[in-house]
């Protein structure tokens, strides 16, 4: 992927409802301006990185972008989830992410207990990798310092 890192923020919007419901795995999605404006280097998979929620801390977090083959959906998204246990949801909070690497593309599975799998192998994939220095010093990026105010006409997506 020639285009990582890729940073972007926009505010947290009801999904699916399905990353805690049927998985166990919550997730925070991105509007649709949010996902239309990805550039076409950003292939469809799975991908890690930081993300952070308001002025909140930096977590590490794994990303799907594209339609779930599994769920047969027919819009594109963009569904993070954050690699730390929240007290409660942040819908309309902004979200702030670096993606900083690929895992895998998406892909069919034959069951919702080998999606699962996949997610969780997927989860700890990210944990090791971001470990990395490369990786652990995009934690430290400037992106992360500055504002995080966002309206729905303020949103950012860029290298």
């Amino acid at each position: 992927m020639n285009g990582l890192p890729y940073f972007c923020r926009g505010p947290v919007v009801r999904g699916f409802g399905r990353g805690s419901k049927e998985l166990g795995i919550p997730t925070a999605n991105f509007p649709m301006s949010v996902v239309d404006n990805l550039p076409a280097d950003i292939s469809t998979g799975i991908y890690y990185g930081w993300a952070r929620v308001d002025s909140g801390e930096i977590h590490k977090m794994v990303m799907s972008i594209g339609w779930n083959p599994y769920y047969k959906n027919t819009k594109k998204s963009m569904e993070t989830h954050l690699i730390h246990k929240f007290k409660e949801d942040f819908y309309g909070q902004t979200l702030s992410v670096a993606m900083v690497g690929y895992i895998r593309p998406e892909r069919g599975f034959n069951s919702l207990e080998e999606l699962i799998a996949a997610i969780r192998g997927d989860i700890e994939e990210a944990k090791k990798k971001l470990d990395l220095p490369e990786h652990l010093k995009l934690k430290e990026d400037n992106f992360f310092r500055s504002s995080v105010s966002t309206t729905s006409d303020e949103i950012m997506n860029g290298h």
